[in-house]
């Protein structure tokens, strides 16, 4: 059936048959309507969802959300005043990434691509890309070495809208180093780190059971602990 409309940056919830719940983006075409893609990369020591995602058979039915958007593509000349776009993806981070640069692509503007991870089997979508040609820069740490902020915002200047998606030590130099009054937009695949903590006893209501929450725990972490289907979203804290 038809399903949902979206768009670029986007993401759906997944329910898995054994009661997780975990949120991917929409890295296909929005103009298929009756098709969504996701990406998921299998983390062996992770916390079981993507092991589960990879033991799903063909056929299988699972469900998921209507696609939501917190990574929204405001255009150059409508709701941006940017007039080019410089996309930044880190590993994983490039599936929200994907839709946005064929969006640009397919209304003639002006963009360009980073494309960072630790050596070149390891990025997904790679030769997809790669077909675009001068307007995508490959970057790996084995070759090249770990990125500078000027590698990654290269070109980068007030007429620039910057779009990043990786893990934060990256998303942290970016929004540290960019250029003061260029826009940027940004999204996380995993939470930030806690700093500073304290640890505390987080109590359950209905069974009155008590979990140990450590410095650097979150108390999501540490629910998860005796919980581990627990339903939770994006780990965020919001």
């Amino acid at each position: 059936a038809k399903l949902p409309s979206w768009f670029a940056g986007a993401h759906g919830e997944l329910h898995l048959p054994s009661g997780r719940t975990r949120q991917y983006s929409l890295c296909g075409d929005p103009g298929r309507e009756r098709q969504y893609r996701i990406a998921v990369r299998r983390i062996p020591g992770g916390s079981g969802g993507s092991l589960e995602v990879h033991g799903l058979g063909v056929g299988q039915t699972v469900e998921i959300s209507d696609p939501r958007n917190a990574f929204m593509m405001p255009l150059p000349g409508s709701a941006s005043r940017a007039e080019k776009l410089r996309c930044v993806g880190g590993g994983i981070g490039i599936t929200p990434i994907l839709p946005m640069i064929r969006r640009a692509e397919r209304l003639g503007l002006s963009w360009s691509l980073c494309y960072c991870g630790r050596h070149r089997d390891s990025m997904p979508f790679l030769d997809e890309l790669l077909a675009f040609g001068d307007n995508v820069h490959v970057h790996t740490d084995v070759e090249d070495g770990v990125p500078t902020v000027d590698e990654l915002l290269a070109g980068v200047d007030a007429r620039t809208a910057v779009y990043v998606c990786g893990p934060p030590p990256m998303l942290a130099a970016v929004r540290r180093d960019i250029p003061h009054g260029t826009e940027l937009h940004f999204e996380r695949f995993s939470p930030l780190p806690v700093v500073d903590g304290a640890p505390f006893e987080l109590e359950l209501a209905h069974s009155a059971e008590v979990s140990e929450v450590g410095e650097d725990q979150s108390a999501l972490a540490a629910l998860r602990a005796i919980r581990p289907n627990v339903a939770y979203s994006c780990q965020q804290g919001f």
